[in-house]
């Protein structure tokens, strides 16, 4: 029970969930966390809001961020910058403008099918829409309710990690204009 633990028993558990997390490449949630640390899920939760504490200090080179419905240890965006060429994901690549491009048009309308993405970009959309699937940021969602039944695409998980939102509504908002343009006549 949280009320009979010592402040030493509160630093051992939130060292414990700061090594889980150290150790894990992808998000992971208190449930998950509680499982592989053998602490019970409040006292994971408490040892979280801890370690939040410890990381918004100015001299921490990392922060513990909430992505894609779990926690993980990343560095901060002040440091990240100078390091990036040398530690980034190697298969993480930088997106081209066009790509880019398609993927705000599918993370801001989706689900979206291939048509509605060309009618906002005026131009094909496959070769983008095919390396969005191959980098595993866009999947197909579903299938839309009209003849010829065309694929509707979504973001994922990965996109939520390489962007680092927790979650699609993380997405900075849009202005009016920039609103209506992602605005599809559906």
């Amino acid at each position: 029970m949280l009320s009979e633990m010592t402040e030493s028993d509160f630093e051992k558990e939130a060292a414990l969930v700061e090594t889980v997390l150290f150790l894990e490449s992808e998000p992971r949630d208190e449930a998950l966390i509680s499982k592989i640390s053998h602490l019970e899920l409040e006292n994971v939760e408490s040892a979280i809001e801890r370690l939040k504490v410890k990381y918004r200090a100015e001299n921490s080179g990392i922060q513990l961020e909430k992505i894609a419905g779990g926690w993980m240890l990343v560095p901060k965006k002040e440091t990240w910058g100078i390091v990036h060429e040398r530690y980034g994901n190697k298969n993480e690549g930088k997106l081209s403008r066009a790509a880019l491009e398609t993927l705000s048009i599918i993370a801001y309308s989706q689900p979206v099918t291939r048509a509605e993405i060309e009618s906002v970009r005026g131009v094909s959309a496959d070769n983008m829409i095919r390396l969005l699937v191959e980098r595993k940021l866009v999947q197909e969602v579903g299938k839309k309710d009209i003849p010829g039944h065309p694929a509707e695409f979504g973001t994922t998980d990965e996109f939520l990690k390489y962007f680092h939102l927790n979650s699609i509504a993380d997405l900075p908002k849009l202005d009016e204009s920039e609103e209506e343009r992602f605005t599809l006549a559906r």
